[in-house]
């Protein structure tokens, strides 16, 4: 008998916590695992005594849907994707294109599952409808109730969104270290006061869940009563969505420097044994006692935070940007941060303000071009070019605060030096340039004497 509104495939951490979610907001949903035994125990444990029903059959499963069926994949990308998506075809005996099929990102972690993820649905637009008022209800509510939920755009825009949301949280949380590290190596500050800090900061434009929970670890003291996160082992781990980031970054070219710079810094932190060795042997400057007013450098840390963070979501829009003029997407970037401003991991305040911008101005170029961020970064400057120099003479590594401040500088330099590139380009390799005066004109000089006047054909890789 046909009774559920939806089937879920795939009862680890996410899954369950999404069902359990959708039963809370009245829909029934039938479960399904590949190994079916853990169909049961959820059945028995965490889902007894709700509406949710379970399958032990892929055709089972189908035969206890509602029509329009909607089932929902969770399982590993890759392999396991592509093996259930081939058994649902066959399993409902239908051609390829009697699927509408849907990407959606999904973030907030456990507890965003269970309580409210924000949702990030891309592909065939003609499944909207009959998944909207589900996923919808699920998504966390942010304001008056706005769902952190809307259709993305076509094709992979879901995923695709939902793959910058995690290269922008990679470079939020490098930013927070970087903070962290000066405070602790700089202002020689203690945990509870770092925790106070944090929590302050938590007060301000940097209100976010990121935040919030620094404040929290700094403060949780182990079993024995000392604080916990010196005992971490500082090599940090991923799953591979800040890489894949800064590779589509590469690939189409957007300088998404700080995300890049956040990933690397992982990099670097999971190379523990050599950077124990090389602490023996490379010296850094002398060590001396910070000798300016702390209550105000602390300020300089939280500007210089605030200030990297525009610069690193104003990049992360850029690629979006670009994202959709190579895959013939409309995005709508105003609705995007609306999405993450709830229930996911860059959850904050601070997303509002880019929602206003694009409200203000649906066709802006640069977040750093909006009035409001740009008078943001305006009134951090001097605070961040303090942190920064402060940091680099006390030899504290700062590879997203420095990016961040590099592109700014880039950005607003109307002549970069990439002039004197394109003369060794053409020197070495007669690759050509243009002329400043003359720009869509390739010119190729004989800068020795001894060079043919034959130019290499232009290409871009």
């Amino acid at each position: 008998m046909a009774q559920a509104d939806i089937a879920l495939i795939g009862l680890a951490v996410m899954g369950q916590n999404l069902i359990l979610n959708m039963n809370d907001h009245g829909f029934v949903v039938c479960a399904f695992n590949r190994t079916v035994s853990k169909v049961d125990e959820f059945l028995a444990n965490e889902a007894k005594g709700t509406k949710v029903v379970g399958a032990h059959s892929l055709e089972e499963m189908v035969s206890k849907l509602k029509k329009p069926r909607r089932i929902i994949l969770l399982v590993k990308a890759g392999q396991a994707v592509d093996d259930f998506i081939t058994k649902l075809r066959r399993c409902q005996d239908l051609k390829a294109k009697g699927i509408l099929f849907v990407g959606s990102g999904v973030s907030g972690g456990e507890d965003g599952a269970r309580y409210g993820p924000s949702l990030m649905p891309g592909g065939n637009k003609e499944a909207w409808p009959h998944i909207k008022a589900i996923f919808q209800g699920i998504a966390a509510k942010v304001g008056t109730g706005e769902p952190c939920c809307d259709w993305v755009g076509d094709e992979g825009a879901g995923h695709f969104v939902k793959m910058v949301h995690n290269g922008i949280e990679y470079g939020d949380m490098q930013l927070i270290c970087e903070a962290y590290h000066l405070m602790k190596d700089v202002l020689g500050m203690e945990h509870k006061e770092m925790a106070k800090a944090f929590e302050e900061w938590n007060k301000t434009e940097l209100d976010s869940f990121l935040i919030e929970i620094t404040a929290n670890i700094l403060r949780f003291q182990d079993t024995d009563g000392k604080h916990l996160l010196p005992k971490i082992r500082d090599s940090a781990g991923q799953k591979g969505t800040g890489k894949w980031t800064a590779i589509s970054a590469l690939e189409y070219g957007v300088p998404v420097t700080l995300i890049g710079e956040a990933v690397f810094a992982r990099c670097l932190s999971s190379l523990k044994d050599e950077r124990i060795q090389a602490g023996q042997k490379l010296k850094g400057p002398q060590k001396v006692q910070f000798e300016g007013d702390k209550k105000s450098f602390l300020e300089d840390i939280r500007k210089a935070l605030y200030a990297s963070k525009i610069i690193s979501y104003a990049q992360g829009f850029m690629l979006l940007r670009q994202a959709a003029t190579e895959f013939g997407w409309t995005l709508n970037y105003g609705g995007i941060a609306l999405m993450w401003r709830g229930g996911c991991i860059i959850r904050s305040v601070f997303l509002g303000k880019i929602k206003d911008a694009f409200d203000r101005n649906p066709g802006l170029q640069n977040l750093l071009l909006d009035d409001f961020f740009k008078s943001a970064v305006e009134n951090c400057q001097d605070s961040w070019r303090r942190a920064v120099s402060t940091g680099v003479q006390t030899g504290i590594p700062m590879p997203c605060f420095t990016t961040a401040l590099s592109f700014y500088d880039g950005y607003r330099h109307e002549m970069l030096p990439a002039n004197l590139i394109q003369a060794q380009r053409d020197y070495f390799g007669a690759h050509t340039y243009e002329l400043s005066n003359k720009p869509g004109q390739f010119i190729h000089t004989n800068w020795t004497g001894h060079g043919g006047s034959v130019s290499s054909s232009s290409y871009n890789a």
